[in-house]
């Protein structure tokens, strides 16, 4: 089974998600990309981990997505979040403070974007990946956020489309994606 958990920030995303997890009945494997680089971030993650019951085993990843081959099939793997890893990834391939995205930036972020969700549609074991809905604000002002926004939310909508489960959660509430309609119609 593959789930999908998306919404804002401070949703309920990662509540949502262990739930959906650890329902599976299965030993729980979170896959973080957070790095401690500051004092406010380590305290974020050590918040995080609090949160989550002492069986749930926490493992550190990288943008390579050759982790997910190393969780076993028979654990559940929940990713929390798709963002923060896919931002790793685009980190060293563009400075924050860059001007002018540097060519090929887009084509190679887009290719190590592909090759994770390529990597967790195809686990061989229960996969539940949260992320976060970054496309619903202003347009960032830096070639990296635009760069970020961009391939989070097609690596989003890929997911989403492979899911066996996907909900959308505003506020702690959860809408079912999985049973709404992937065009629009008219309503004459």
């Amino acid at each position: 089974m593959l789930g999908v958990v998306t919404g804002p920030v401070r949703s309920g995303k990662s509540r949502v998600a262990l739930d959906l997890a650890l329902r599976t009945g299965r030993p729980v494997v979170v896959a973080v990309g957070g790095r401690a680089d500051d004092d406010e971030m380590a305290r974020r993650i050590r918040r995080h981990q609090a949160d989550r019951p002492g069986d749930v085993r926490v493992i550190e990843v990288t943008a390579d997505p050759v982790w997910v081959d190393a969780v076993p099939p028979g654990a559940c793997l929940l990713v929390d979040c798709l963002g923060t890893i896919l931002g790793l990834g685009m980190v060293d391939l563009m400075p924050d403070d860059v001007e002018v995205a540097p060519t090929g930036a887009e084509e190679r972020a887009e290719a190590r974007a592909q090759a994770l969700v390529d990597a967790l549609v195809s686990r061989d074991g229960d996969t539940v990946v949260v992320g976060n809905e970054v496309g619903w604000g202003v347009v960032p002002a830096t070639p990296l956020g635009r760069l970020f926004r961009d391939v989070n939310g097609r690596s989003l909508r890929t997911l989403v489309e492979a899911a066996d489960v996907a909900v959308l959660v505003v506020a702690g509430r959860c809408i079912d994606l999985t049973q709404m309609p992937g065009e629009a119609q008219w309503t004459r």
